[in-house]
This record gives structure tokens, sequence and C-alpha cells, in this order.
């Protein structure tokens, strides 16, 4: 005999197969445990959203910054604006890095820290900052050095080439300063510091915003830098950034970074990290260079369309900034549950976040719907591009809704409990092995429209959607990956 339930507030379900037919009782539950139930509910969406309300602001606000770099631009010229847009992928695919990372330095914390392991916590720090410096001293020279062959990649219009190049160079010191505070960033989240995160982050973004205005117009008393204004204003504010991270660090406010750590580390906390963070980086590196061939077919179909993309990219990354919240606060909160050994607990937890995750998305897919008419006003855009951004924001309002329950259960979920193999291998193929490769075929074999283009390259999140519901309930996540003290002291 085998079997499966269900329960809500009022009903318990038990199906049963016996004898190749199936059973169910429904049994209404008394109202002491419809009380523990909704008790439970009630407190684990109150943690939920303690986590999540401050990362998600935490996401808007770098949006915003990316939203006002686009929006000034626009204002100078169309070509601004796209290369711009083109050079930003270089801090894209830098973030696939230290996103990796910070997911790796997550779920090993997260289970920890539920633990009451405050030295493991401080060592799987240091591990994550050791790499994300060392990524981002990589990506600060590359643009240094190299920054007209970078653009080269992404565009062969020598207007964007050469304006993308002026960006990264001016840019280019960014890298490693973001590698240092998003490393914090992502343990102060854990650390029940979300709020001070948030609160740096977005102090941060408003400066990054005001000198935006002051150096790409030229206001007051500074000169008119345009597009290099735009890549200037981010270096200060990065500057500011991690001076209030070092100011909290230094007045307790987050866990220490200990140099000895940092250079000689256990060995065996480092190996279970890499064990971890190796899939998630192979994931966002595959992930994030399809994502990036999006741009790139962008970028060869002409300005009016990547200009069109980058503005759609815009208001879909604002928009989902609630949906990465809850999935990084998702990550955080089952990781906690199965780090103190709550299994069960947290297997209820999780179905009620992927419930909840739909929904979330299908509101975020009619908030774009709704601000569209508005987009439309605000941007100054020519009349071509114009046409393909409101088709671009409808494409968005769907595609929201499959990256809603994909993030909450494969960054979310699956993380939480040391399952970042299956985000891998779903990821990759999804995109290379599907979507690039039909968007390349449509673009420049069939010479297909510049809308079915986009349309193609919103399909990825539907495609892998029957393999994660699949994968979701075999439950291998439900793990406790933690070590005693006696095991690390062994190393």
């Amino acid at each position: 005999m085998t079997g499966f339930w269900f329960n809500s507030a009022r009903f318990y379900l038990l199906f049963q197969f016996r004898y190749g037919k199936l059973f169910f009782v429904r049994r209404k539950t008394s109202r002491t445990e419809s009380c523990e139930i909704m008790y439970d509910k009630k407190k684990i969406y109150r943690e939920l959203f303690s986590i999540v309300m401050p990362i998600a602001l935490q996401y808007l606000m770098a949006s915003l910054v990316t939203a006002s770099d686009a929006f000034m631009l626009g204002f100078l010229d169309q070509d601004s604006l796209a290369a711009s847009s083109l050079a930003g992928q270089v801090a894209f695919v830098f973030s696939l890095f230290y996103g990796a990372f910070v997911f790796g330095c997550n779920v090993l914390a997260a289970q920890y820290w539920g633990k009451r392991d405050q030295r493991s916590v401080e060592e799987v720090l240091a591990v994550t900052m050791r790499y994300s410096l060392l990524v981002g001293t990589f990506f600060t020279l590359s643009s240094l050095l190299f920054p007209e062959q970078i653009m080269r990649i992404f565009t062969s219009d020598g207007k964007l080439i050469s304006a993308g190049a002026d960006y990264l160079r001016t840019v280019a010191f960014s890298y490693v300063l973001t590698g240092f505070t998003q490393a914090y960033f992502g343990i102060m989240k854990i650390c029940g510091r979300a709020g001070l995160s948030s609160f740096i982050g977005s102090s941060s973004v408003i400066l990054n915003i005001i000198l935006n205005y002051f150096l790409i117009f030229g206001a007051g008393p500074f000169p008119k830098m345009g597009i290099t204004g735009a890549a200037l204003a981010t270096v200060i504010s990065r500057v500011f950034e991690m001076l209030m991270v070092i100011s909290a660090m230094i007045r307790r406010k987050c866990p220490m970074l200990h140099v000895n750590m940092l250079l000689h580390g256990s060995r065996l906390l480092h190996r279970d990290y890499w064990k971890y963070a190796l899939p998630i980086l192979i994931n966002q590196i595959g992930w994030g260079f399809g994502v990036a061939m999006y741009s790139v077919i962008m970028g060869h179909l002409g300005s009016d369309a990547t200009a069109a993309n980058s503005i759609a990219s815009i208001v879909r990354s604002m928009i989902a900034s609630l949906c990465w919240g809850i999935a990084s606060g998702v990550g955080i909160v089952v990781g906690g549950m199965l780090g103190r050994n709550e299994t069960e607990k947290a297997r209820k937890a999780g179905g009620s976040f992927v419930r909840f995750s739909i929904l979330v998305g299908a509101l975020s897919g009619l908030v774009i719907i709704a601000v569209t008419p508005l987009v439309l006003n605000v941007v100054k855009l020519n009349g071509q591009a114009h046409h393909y951004l409101k088709y671009m924001m409808f494409l968005a309002s769907y595609y929201i809704i499959g990256n809603s329950l994909n993030s909450t259960v494969i960054v979310g979920i699956f993380p939480a409990g040391g399952d970042t193999r299956f985000g891998m291998i779903c990821d990759v193929i999804t995109l290379w092995g599907v979507v690039v490769p039909l968007g390349l075929v449509g673009a420049f074999v069939l010479k297909l429209p510049v809308i079915a283009v986009a349309a193609i390259l919103t399909l990825d999140e539907f495609v892998k959607l029957p393999a994660v519901y699949r994968h979701y309930m075999k439950f291998r996540w439900l793990r406790n990956i933690t070590r005693e003290e006696r095991e690390k002291a062994s190393a």
C-alpha cells in the first residue's frame, strides 16, 4: 500500500493505493489541529516577509539604477541608451559569478545559522569573500585593458562600440568593490540583518541616481559627461557602499571578516562550499551566458530592437524584484528549518511557498500590463522601437509568472537542502539545447520579425516547468547538510 496526503486549515485528505485502486479519506481536522496549522503558517510567513521585503527592496533599488541610466541616457540619444545597455552586460556576467558565490554561501550559512554555529558562518563568509574579490579584480582589469574587444562581442555597430568602451573604462573599478559588498550583503541576510543590507544598498542607489543626473547632464558645477558620467556615478556609489559595509562590520552589526580565515580556512568547509557552489556557478554561467546571448541576438538586429529590449528588461526586472526577494527568503527560511532538523515543517512550508510564488507571478504580470501605457508615454524612442517595446512588454507579462515559480523552487527551495545540481542541469539544457538555438535560427536563418524572435527568447521558463515539478515532488532537497564540530576540527 502506498499513499500521499494533503492538508489545509480545515481538512485532511489521505489518498491510498490498494490493489490497483485509489481510495481517499476526507477527515475534518479538530479546532486545535486547525489552529496549529494556521499558527505555523502565520509564523512562517512573518519570518519570510521579515527577510523578503528588505531583499526585494534591494533588488528594486538596484533595478532603479539601471532604469535611471537608461531613461536619462535616453533623453540624450538612442545610441547612448543602447551602448550603456550592451556595456552593462559585463556587469551582468560578473553578477553571475558573485551571485553563485553568494548562493553557495547561502546554502551552507543558512543551515549553520539555524544550527547557531557562528564560527562556521564566519568561515563560509571568508570563503565567499575570497572568490568574490578574485573574480572582481579580473573583471576590473579586463574592462580597463580590453573595453573595445569586449564591446565587439555584443555589437558590430561602430558608434555603440566606441561609446560602450568609454563606459567600461570608467566603470571598471566598480566590479571589485561590488564583489566585496555583495558577499557581505549575502551574509547579512542570513544573519538577520536583511534590513541593514537593504538600507546600505538603497542609500547607495539613491546616491547613484542623484549623481546620474548631475554627471550625465552636467547640472550645477558638474561637466556634462553623458554615458561616461553614468559610469562614474556607479563607481562613486560603490565606494560609498563599501565604506558603509566596513562601518557596519567595525560596529559589530554583522559577522566579522577574519584575515586568517580568508587565507587559511577549514579545508572541510571549503570542500563543502564548492560541493554546493560549483553546480550553482556552472548553472549561473550557463544560464547567464544564455541570457547574454539574448542581448547579442537583439544587438545584431539593430539599435531599435536593442533599445526596446533594454527598456522591457528593466521594467520586468523592477517588477520581478518581489519574486526574486521571495526566492532568496524562501532559501533562508527553509535552510534554517533543515539545519534544525525540522524536515516535515520544511516540506509543508515548501509547498505553501510554491503556491504563493504562482500567485505573486500572476499579480506581477498584471502589474506589467498596467504600467505599459505609462512606460510607452515616458520613454522617448523612435517609431519602430516604440512599436517593439509595446509587444515586448506583453511578452514580459507572462514570462514573469514562470520566472516567479522557477526562481522560488530552483533558487530557493532546492539549494536550501543542498540540491544545487538539478538547477544546473535544467537551466543549461533548456537554454543551450532549446531556446538559444531556436533564437539564433529564428533571427539569422529564418529572418523572423523582431517580435517573433523576442517571443522565442521567453520560452525557457515554461519549457523547464514539467521537469522542475517532477523533481520537486521527489523531495530530495529535504536534507540537513551541516557537519558536527568534531568533523570540522579534524579537517
